[in-house]
């Protein structure tokens, strides 16, 4: 199944080699020896028993890390591995902008079958280093090693934040604009998509889906863009958000995990939740709804954040941030109002709350 392939290409193998071929450390060092460190902290990267990073001064350094397993956040029946590299770091990166900071380093570590050539590998390091490429990240180090159970992905990301800057998840408070970036439900009408496709290529292995006209929902599922312009934003205009996460499981969920750690409420507003016309033409033809997609759907890697009333002053003609409700005293609980003014408790609810299965 093809999809369009926005990573541009740097040379082309028609020839395969087994990864048993190079071992670990010639591996290593095949999808490595591009990599062009680009961050003053970095003072040695990869080559070495381990990076080492000088923090900068008044700096706090932010820590995270994510892996993804194959058959389980991703399916390689449909997602091309170069994406899949650039994904892989993307969705990393989106866990620092969710504190506000700036993303600076990452290591890498892959665990692999012998099914995977090391032309696979280096298509899957192609993505990796066009995503550390766009979002200014130095890749510093890992490890590789065998798998039995299919592809494993482990990413370890640093970043950097002034301390009075950092922000948090519990630290809303009420009367505080609810606002996120970009829109939602897309990624989860691209994964409807893919999976209506590898559907229809299990019952006919000739079929070739037709994936013409949804090149948005797909960029959005095997492409996300983490939002490093809305922290540029934000620092640009001295803004500090009260509380900040990002939307990976769904707008529902990250509503409920701000209030549940700022032991807050709040009201969102249906008709304020922003979703593109594409992610509405596929909930269509799957006869479902788009606010199902925006609330349960997750992988989105938008910004849900919030802001004083005062600083969303600042930005409210922003065209990248969309005001969707208001922080409330805990007794009112997390609530939906739809557009007849009518208020429905909104719970934590994921893809379990769609028909599908992810």
């Amino acid at each position: 199944m093809e999809t369009e392939n926005p990573i541009p290409d740097e040379e082309s193998k028609p020839n395969y080699t087994p990864v048993g071929k190079l071992g670990e450390f010639g591996l290593i060092k095949k999808l490595t020896e591009k990599i062009i460190l680009k961050q003053l902290s970095t003072i040695k990267g990869v080559g070495d028993d381990a990076a080492v990073i000088e923090p900068e001064e008044n700096q706090v350094i932010l820590f995270s890390t994510d892996m993804l397993a194959e058959g389980v956040h991703f399916d390689l029946t449909y997602t091309p591995l170069r994406h899949l590299g650039y994904k892989a770091v993307a969705v990393n990166v989106s866990d620092i902008c969710a504190m506000n900071g700036i993303p600076t380093q990452i290591t890498v570590s892959i665990g692999v079958s012998n099914q995977f050539s090391v032309e696979a590998m280096e298509e899957l390091y192609k993505g990796m280093r066009y995503a550390c490429e766009e979002y200014g990240v130095d890749l510093v180090g890992g490890d590789t090693t065998s798998s039995h159970s299919g592809m494993i992905i482990n990413i370890a990301i640093i970043g950097k934040c002034k301390k009075e800057e950092v922000a948090y998840r519990n630290t809303a408070k009420e009367g505080d604009i609810i606002c996120v970036s970009g829109d939602l439900g897309g990624a989860c009408a691209g994964l409807l998509i893919l999976g209506r496709g590898k559907k229809m290529f299990a019952d006919d292995p000739e079929a070739k889906p037709d994936l013409t006209g949804y090149d948005y929902v797909l960029k959005r599922q095997l492409m996300p863009q983490a939002r490093v312009d809305i922290v540029a934003l934000f620092k640009e205009h001295s803004i500090i958000p009260t509380a900040m996460i990002d939307i990976s499981d769904g707008l529902s969920s990250e509503v409920n995990h701000l209030c549940e750690d700022g032991r807050i409420g709040a009201v969102i507003d249906e008709e304020r939740i922003p979703i593109n016309d594409a992610t509405k033409k596929v909930a269509s033809e799957f006869k479902q709804e788009a606010m199902a997609y925006a609330l349960s759907g997750g992988e989105d890697y938008e910004l849900l954040f919030t802001l004083s009333p005062k600083d969303f002053e600042k930005l409210k003609n922003s065209d990248q941030i969309k005001r969707i409700g208001e922080i409330t005293s805990p007794a009112q609980g997390v609530s939906l109002r739809d557009k007849a003014g009518t208020l429905h408790p909104l719970s934590a609810k994921g893809w379990d709350g769609l028909k599908g299965e992810k």
